[in-house]
């Protein structure tokens, strides 16, 4: 264990909450200490938020390890890592900070364990500024799966802002190495399909809008395929109050792109489907294998595995570099982005390209 801990920049680039996951999951994957300042420097509340707190703090948990500066508020932060162990870990902000979140920065460390980790995380499981529950699901399990991941998720209780409430049970099993996935292929859309809730106290009418108003908006640009978005009450299993939608796409290949959106107080509920659609859209328009938001989430299973891993993106997003950024420093991943120009449509899509740096469990 190296005393000299690595000094990563919180405020680089995107510089938010996803620098503190993707470098606190890869602290603890390598055994390399951190040292990570700054943090969320550019944001309106500074500093860690209950969010990142207990992200950081289930990492910890995981490895074994010892945190300092893990407060409200606090701008620097140091973790040292142990070994990771496998077993039963709880986060929980006490806030509606999103369980989607708490499994980002957790999955790839417990992947790396000794034995079966079961991961009890708390908070929203539809919350704004993250991946719903039914998107790490959908679109990023499957995928993510290709890596050779392997994990099962039990949605026990759904939360929404602002009460939280949620609860997910995630149980993951841990792999030698990881593989690397080539995902550049994208075919033809084949499939779409989605769900779209009202949760507690509000009418299921806004549902049937989401949805209508969904497909209407999706119809004027893609007419050849069913489309189905099941309109749903949730009920017993859902703590609060909340409306939402998630549009997701399948292609030929198997590739998967989502749009989704969540209701706020006085936002029409057609207003919330269009969102979801036009998301949706946006993100197949470009022939890219992955959506803006698979895309960042990718990275670090890139860095990790075993070989060279490709895929084909639409633009690439800030969070992607930044991640890209990080892994960068924390292993010997090397990436390369370049630009394709397609000659059959007018978009332009990349190819992220990584050696990965092959890290072998040693608890296997």
């Amino acid at each position: 264990m190296d005393s000299t801990a690595v000094e990563i920049d919180g405020s680089v680039m995107e510089g938010g909450g996803q620098i503190l996951r993707v470098s606190a999951a890869l602290s603890c994957i390598t055994g390399t200490a951190i040292k990570i300042t700054k943090i969320r420097a550019g944001r309106s509340t500074p500093g860690l938020r209950p969010q990142h707190l207990s992200g950081l703090q289930l990492v910890s948990d995981l490895c074994s390890g010892s945190l300092q500066g893990a407060s409200i508020g606090s701008t620097d932060v140091s973790l040292t890592p142990g070994k990771i162990r496998s077993g039963s870990h709880v986060a929980d902000p006490q806030t509606a900070g999103s369980v989607c979140l708490l499994l980002q920065v957790a999955l790839p460390c417990a992947v790396f364990a000794d034995a079966a980790s079961q991961l009890c995380l708390k908070g929203g499981t539809n919350a704004e500024m993250a991946p719903q529950i039914d998107y790490t699901l959908k679109v990023f399990k499957p995928i993510v799966e290709r890596f050779g991941v392997n994990f099962d998720c039990d949605v026990k209780m759904r939360g929404y802002y602002p009460k939280g409430g949620g609860e997910v049970n995630v149980t993951v099993n841990p792999v030698k190495e990881l593989r690397p996935v080539t995902l550049t292929e994208r075919g033809n859309i084949t499939k779409i399909h989605g769900r779209a809730f009202v949760a507690g106290v509000l009418p299921f009418k806004l549902a049937k809008d989401m949805s209508t108003a969904a497909v209407r908006t999706i119809r004027k640009e893609i007419k050849e395929l069913y489309i189905n978005i099941q309109a749903l009450q949730e009920k017993e299993k859902a703590c609060g109050n909340g409306n939402g939608i998630i549009i997701i796409a399948e292609s030929s290949t198997g590739c998967l792109f989502a749009g989704s959106a969540l209701g706020k107080k006085g936002v029409y509920a057609d207003k919330v489907g269009i969102e979801a659609a036009e998301m949706l859209l946006r993100n197949i328009r470009h022939n890219g294998c992955v959506d803006e938001f698979l895309q960042d989430q990718l990275i670090i299973f890139m860095a990790l595995a075993k070989g060279t891993s490709r895929i084909r993106t639409g633009a690439v997003t800030l969070h992607t570099q930044t991640a890209i950024h990080i892994a960068e420093q924390l292993t010997q991943a090397k990436f390369t982005i370049s630009k394709c120009e397609d000659e059959m449509s007018s978009s332009v899509t990349y190819i992220i390209e990584c050696h990965g740096s092959g890290v072998v469990n040693p608890n296997l």
